[in-house]
Order: structure tokens, then C-alpha cells, then sequence
């Protein structure tokens, strides 16, 4: 046996002292180090890298994407846009400030169970609203069935895409309003059909500015985005 007096537990105190005993800056020390060195690789040496690699293997999309005709810019692949007009296709509805305002990208950020997404409400056109105008609009019977995107605002609210079956029922139309076939402009609709990103992410789509100006170039009408 140990002839030694010491209490049996102070050997295991000092092998682990108490949390107590540790500093406070012992703590602050790395957790400040740590939120400098994050911010530091995620908010400059990570964006600037992005930066400059993305200038010169990708020129086209670092500078928006822009879409250019007659040397003047039309919009861009990526930013919906309004079209008024009956002889152009129209995006779904946006939530962007007064809509479709790049500056303002936003959604309604209204939930499933909110009434006024569904009936709206002053200034507001609900889902209801919405799909009544659309059928009205498109000459479709009042239980017609219609694509979500018809009526339903994006997150962003600067979608430039629709689904392919919303500018199927957008064909007639269109096709009237420019004094063609519906049959004409259903075939320029899958000459533009996209679809999923890297073949698995979203669903097929069709960009509604390039489809409009694919329009003009073959039906020779002018770009009109201007809302009425």
C-alpha cells in the first residue's frame, strides 16, 4: 500500500481540472480568429477567385447574360421581364416591387393557408384573380386546367422561363394577334423548349424573351416590352 497522504482524488484534479478554471480569453482568443479567418476566405478570397475565373472562361454570363439585337440591349436570359401585348407570350406574375423590377426581387412570401394568396386582396390579385384573367386572356373554357407557373408568383419574381404547357395554351393567342396558324407558333414553342439543367435539376422550361424575339425575327414584328 501507498504510504503517501495526499487525498487519492487530487492527482485526478489536476489531470482534469474544472471548467471554471479555464480563462474567458482563452475562449474568445480562437472563436474571434476563427470569424476573421471565415470572413476573410469566404467574403474576399473566395469571391475575388470566383472573379477571376469567371471573366475570362466565362465573359457572356459574368456580364449578365445579355441578349442584343440590332445592337441594342434587349433584356437578359436570366431577368423576366413584362410583355403586354397579345402577340407576345407573357411570363408568370411577379412579386419584384411594382413587378418585374430587377431591383426589387422578391417573392410574395405569402403561405399555402394565407387567404390572400388565394382570393387577394386590394392591389393584390390572387391565385383566383389570376387564373380568371388568364383564361379570359388565352380564350380558354372557365374549367380549363392551367400550369401552376400561370398563376403563381416566383420566389425571385424575375422568372424568365415558363413550362413548356404554358405557352402551349398561350399559342392561340399569340397566334391570332400576329394572323398565323396556332399550328406555326407551337412549332417555334419546341424549337425553344429546354430541358433540365445538366439533364436531372428542374423541369423543362422555355425562355419567354427569347421565344418573343425568335417570334419577331421570323413573323418580322417589332420588340414591344413596354406594359400597357
Amino acid at each position: 500500500m501507498s504510504e503517501s497522504k495526499e487525498p487519492e482524488g487530487s492527482t485526478l484534479r489536476e489531470a482534469f481540472p474544472p471548467a471554471t478554471s479555464f480563462q474567458f480569453s482563452e475562449q474568445l482568443r480562437p472563436a474571434i480568429v476563427g470569424v476573421l479567418t471565415l470572413t476573410v476566405l469566404t467574403g474576399c478570397v473566395f469571391p475575388l477567385l470566383l472573379f477571376a475565373i469567371g471573366r475570362p472562361l466565362f465573359p457572356r454570363q459574368a456580364n449578365g447574360s445579355l441578349l442584343i439585337r440590332d445592337g441594342v440591349i434587349v433584356g437578359s436570359e436570366q431577368i423576366g421581364q413584362q410583355f403586354t401585348q397579345p402577340e407576345y407570350f407573357q411570363p408568370r406574375p411577379s412579386a419584384a416591387g411594382k413587378g418585374y423590377d430587377a431591383t426589387a426581387s422578391s417573392g410574395t412570401n405569402l403561405g399555402p393557408n394565407n387567404s390572400k394568396l388565394k382570393d387577394g386582396a386590394a392591389g393584390f390579385p390572387g391565385i383566383r384573380q389570376l387564373a380568371e384573367e388568364y383564361r379570359r386572356s388565352n380564350g380558354l373554357s372557365p374549367d380549363t386546367p392551367i400550369p401552376a407557373d400561370a398563376v403563381t408568383r416566383s420566389a425571385s419574381g424575375l422568372d424568365p422561363d415558363i413550362s413548356p404547357e404554358n405557352a402551349a395554351l398561350q399559342a392561340r393567342r399569340v397566334a391570332q394577334a400576329r394572323g398565323v396558324s396556332r399550328a406555326v407558333v407551337l412549332r417555334l414553342v419546341a424549337d425553344y423548349i429546354k430541358g433540365p439543367q445538366f439533364g436531372v435539376l428542374g423541369s423543362p422550361r422555355v425562355s419567354v424573351l427569347e421565344l418573343n424575339l425568335a417570334l419577331d425575327q421570323s413573323l418580322k414584328r417589332p420588340l414591344e416590352t413596354k406594359a400597357r
